[in-house]
């Protein structure tokens, strides 16, 4: 019986992950320490972050109110509902005389938008959203772009 001589296998060379586990450790502990120095305040980031704060906080823009007459609109509904709608338009205090003047064109614009408007989307939850960016829209158009900066309601109410 001839015998063979079996040589040892040699070990398959596996890379140490040890290595890939303390750098994966040393990752998430550096991102955590960010996290953190940057939401307590300690390293500045952003526009916001390094006020000085010896001046102060920032001024109010210089701006103006033009309030709009209280309007009832009769919708166009068999059952003869009513929409009270009361609003402001908020306007860059040099032009608040320019705006003040185009009012009954403001008025006359929103009017004719409201009666217009379907019930079922006056009657929806998130339609206040879509009727107020329709609104600044034509109020823009009528005024200027540039003179309207807003338009905030007041008072929505459907009887």
């Amino acid at each position: 019986m001839a015998q063979t001589q079996t040589e040892p296998e040699a070990a398959p060379s596996h890379s140490s992950r040890l290595p890939l586990i303390f750098g994966l450790v040393l990752m998430i502990a550096g991102g955590g320490a960010s996290f953190a120095a940057l939401y307590l305040g300690l390293l500045p980031a952003g526009h916001g972050a390094a006020q000085d704060t010896a001046t102060g906080p920032a001024a109010l823009p210089d701006i103006a109110y033009v309030a709009l007459e209280p309007m009832v609109i009769s919708l166009s509904d068999p059952a003869a509902r009513h929409l009270r709608f009361s609003a402001q338009i908020e306007v860059p205090a040099a032009y608040q005389k320019d705006v003040e003047l185009l009012r009954p064109r403001v008025v006359d614009v929103l009017n004719g938008y409201l009666r217009a408007v379907d019930l079922r989307d006056i009657e929806d939850p998130a339609a206040l959203i879509r009727l107020r960016a329709q609104m600044l829209r034509r109020v823009q158009i009528v005024c200027g772009a540039d003179r309207v900066r807003d338009l905030l309601i007041m008072e929505f109410v459907l009887n």
